[in-house]
């Protein structure tokens, strides 16, 4: 690939996997969150999200008293699910679908950071506001370290962290 008149080498244009991507992300509303608990073991739950528009981390509203939460405080390390609806494939086996192994990031309550995840879990979220509103709730960034995308049978892919990054940005351009 060669270099842009600046200098820079030239993005790739996003493929029908980039797009696929990034419509599921853009689309769905709720994860399953897998977490390591107390004992080391396995955990499971389901949670709303709202993707910050910067990317590519992704916004939760937890409560203290969520068994998630604790996990998440003890080992920051999760993995998230996001997948399409059962409606959205001919064979529930081709669902499209991404796992991303992600970091919680816990924004110190009350800080800009905090204001601001809130915002944007709120804004895709509204109902979120009264559980916000609560003493025992806070926002928890995931940190998208990578991700596996399957959309479809044959159609698998790992997908960097900082390329996830890069086809969030060029899809707010491409709405703008």
């Amino acid at each position: 690939m060669s270099n842009t008149p600046d200098g820079m080498t030239p993005a790739l244009a996003p493929s029908r996997m980039d797009r696929l991507l990034v419509e599921l992300l853009r689309t769905r509303r709720t994860l399953a969150l897998g977490t390591i608990d107390e004992a080391g073991g396995p955990a499971v739950s389901m949670a709303p999200w709202a993707l910050d528009p910067a990317g590519p981390d992704l916004i939760i509203l937890i409560s203290a008293l969520a068994a998630h939460t604790r996990q998440l405080m003890l080992h920051p390390h999760a993995s998230i699910l996001i997948c399409a609806g059962e409606e959205a494939a001919d064979s529930v086996h081709a669902l499209p679908r991404a796992t991303l192994q992600v970091e919680a990031l816990h924004p110190k309550s009350g800080s800009d950071d905090a204001r601001a995840a809130l915002a944007i879990y709120i804004a895709r979220h509204p109902a979120g506001e009264m559980l916000a509103s609560l003493p025992d709730f806070s926002v928890v960034r995931l940190r998208v370290q990578a991700a596996r995308q399957i959309a479809g049978f044959g159609a698998a892919r790992d997908v960097s962290a900082a390329r996830l990054r890069e086809l969030l940005r060029e899809s707010d351009n491409s709405t703008t």
